[in-house]
């Protein structure tokens, strides 16, 4: 890489606002001062902005209002100005119908903010799911200096003697509760377990699998994704992020110097072998795309092929991100996989990959495995059992779908059973509590008009829950499809992203129950066993549903949106051409 030229005072975008000899100098420095600052110190430095996505009603952010004050005191020791800029706050659980319909909302903002303001470089603050793509979307897209600071995961709980943490138990326990094996006073009691800090989902889901591919592609100080959010050393490293970032604004050394095709395929490394969230299928292509790089649904397929699971970390395996964290974090990890990484990758650092995990080595090899003793062997009858991705095609999902076969049951990967088809998620939910519901253990579940544009959003319903009458048989997977998404934390052979959705005429949509569907993930193939002419037939007399909303965000979101195997932006945002800079009057 060619070393940009080291800028001067005169080059940085925020003397554009502070130092012209005009009204508008004048303005800009009096509304400044009208804060009760003086001029002497936000003139001549770097301006910083602080992107902060807290919120009182997102708790996995509940501390970073904490960490902003570290990140501003970095940025003072380096010779910077901090300038906290409140971002949309996209915590799950509590936004509906879901974060996914927007995240591409956080990304507007985050450019326009970066764009539209007297800054020179930013220090992105998120974590939860939607946050790191988004924050770092709209930052590809403006393409200032930017350091990403991960919000850090909670910490583990123990119930009855075991681990437990976010998401993944809870799965867990609401089958045995709904199957009748807990009551309703310990249900309680969990409720008020497992989730005892603020931070991120302690399992490998998206949270976690999100920041981990951002640190992994440079963006993100070495072993930043793995730090607990209550840890001293996440404050240690919110300093050093805005300490950092000030001297990236003098060396100019902005994202499109960082992320490259190489950096993106170490992302994708670090991603398959922690047996990350699928969610990460999607998100990635859209992080690609507004860098100008070429990424596809085959692209990851093929690197999960080469890279097997190597973290025994929830759903895959059985620890949680603190035992992660303990066994050496992500560099350690990136140690063990030399022979996929491009160790000259250069990072916010200033120095190659290859520079930063210098001598951080694993701590515990239980939880961070050799390549020669991945998490989940293969065997004879399911060679691709160890893999945190495979990449399906077929007359059900022509442009592609994708399953997470290191959290399913291997046994279900080659399987045909006859579908039980699902139009909505309130008639899915309420079926599966009927007794009489006609379903055994072979049937294949499929959930449509979920995807980007018909739930709309692309919401996390694909993990099905089993029907009431089979959890009591014991039955605790099956093979289940969707157009939409599955929370990274769950588990269980679910097919997902499902491309063409249903809801824009994707044979998903042609359909019915009682036809038999086959998955084989040798072939990577997903087929309904329907006639050509039948599906032709069907497809004539199919109507696509009417829209939902005529106005607002929504509606905006379903006009722009693309595919699940195209990432999920809006049309109108994707590509690396320059956006001109803002004229100042």
């Amino acid at each position: 890489m060619s070393e940009a030229k080291r800028k001067t005072l005169a080059d940085l975008r925020s003397q554009k606002w502070f130092a012209t000899d005009n009204i508008r100098g004048f303005a800009h420095r009096q509304r400044m001062q009208q804060q009760g600052l003086s001029r002497d110190e936000f003139m001549g430095r770097p301006v910083i902005g602080i992107l902060n996505t807290w919120s009182d009603l997102s708790p996995c952010h509940a501390h970073l209002r904490e960490r902003a004050a570290a990140v501003k005191r970095g940025v003072l020791q380096a010779g910077g100005y901090p300038m906290e800029l409140p971002a949309m706050s996209l915590g799950e659980v509590m936004v509906k119908p879901t974060t996914m319909m927007y995240r591409n909302l956080l990304a507007m903002e985050a450019e326009e903010l970066l764009r539209s303001l007297p800054l020179d470089g930013a220090v992105l603050m998120g974590g939860c799911d939607k946050t790191t793509p988004g924050l770092i979307m709209g930052a590809l897209s403006m393409d200032l200096p930017v350091i990403y600071c991960p919000a850090g995961t909670m910490l583990n709980d123990r119930y009855k003697g075991r681990q437990v943490g976010a998401g993944t138990h809870t799965r867990m326990y609401w089958d045995e509760y709904a199957a009748g094996n807990i009551g309703q006073p310990e249900w309680i009691t969990l409720e008020s377990k497992m989730t005892r800090t603020s931070g991120t989902c302690n399992t490998m889901g998206t949270a976690s699998t999100m920041t981990s591919i951002v640190e992994a592609m440079g963006l993100s100080l070495p072993g930043a994704s793995s730090i607990p959010a209550m840890d001293a050393a996440h404050t240690r490293m919110a300093w050093a992020c805005g300490n950092r970032v000030v001297d990236m604004v003098w060396e100019d050394l902005r994202p499109s110097r960082l992320l490259t095709q190489d950096s993106l395929r170490n992302g994708i490394v670090a991603y398959m072998a922690l047996g990350g969230s699928t969610n990460a299928a999607v998100h990635l292509p859209a992080m690609a795309g507004r860098a100008g790089l070429k990424l596809d649904l085959d692209d990851l397929d093929a690197i999960a092929r080469q890279v097997p699971v190597l973290a025994n970390l929830f759903p895959s395996g059985d620890r949680l991100m603190e035992d992660f964290y303990y066994a050496g974090g992500l560099p350690a990890l990136l140690n063990k996989l030399h022979a996929h990484l491009a160790l000259d990758a250069m990072t916010v650092t200033g120095r190659s990959l290859q520079a930063n995990i210098a001598g951080l080595h694993c701590q515990d090899d239980d939880v961070i495995r050799d390549p020669a003793r991945p998490l989940i062997a293969a065997t004879q009858e399911c060679p691709e059992a160890g893999m945190a991705l495979a990449v399906l095609r077929g007359n059900l999902c022509p442009e592609g779908a994708v399953v997470k076969p290191s959290a399913a049951t291997p046994a279900l990967l080659r399987h045909s059973g006859r579908a039980l088809v699902f139009d909505s998620n309130e008639a899915m939910l309420a079926a599966m509590a009927d007794p009489d519901l006609d379903v055994d253990a072979n049937t294949v579940l499929v959930l449509r008009n979920g995807g980007p544009v018909g739930a709309p959003g692309m919401p996390e319903w694909g993990n099905l829950p089993i029907p009431k009458k089979l959890l009591r048989q014991g039955v605790r997977d099956m093979l289940r499809l969707s157009d939409s998404r599955m929370s990274g934390t769950h588990y269980g052979t679910c097919v997902l992203h499902i491309s063409p959705e249903s809801a824009v005429g994707g044979p998903l949509a042609l359909l019915r129950t009682g036809d038999v569907v086959t998955l084989d993930i040798g072939a990577r193939s997903l087929n309904m066993d329907v006639s050509e002419t039948e599906l032709q037939a069907r497809r004539a007399a199919w109507k696509a549903p009417p829209a939902a909303y005529a106005r607002g965000y929504a509606r905006l979101y379903q006009q722009q949106v693309t595919q699940a195997h195209e990432g999920c932006d809006f049309a109108v945002l994707q590509g690396a051409e320059p956006t001109p800079e803002p004229p100042i009057y």
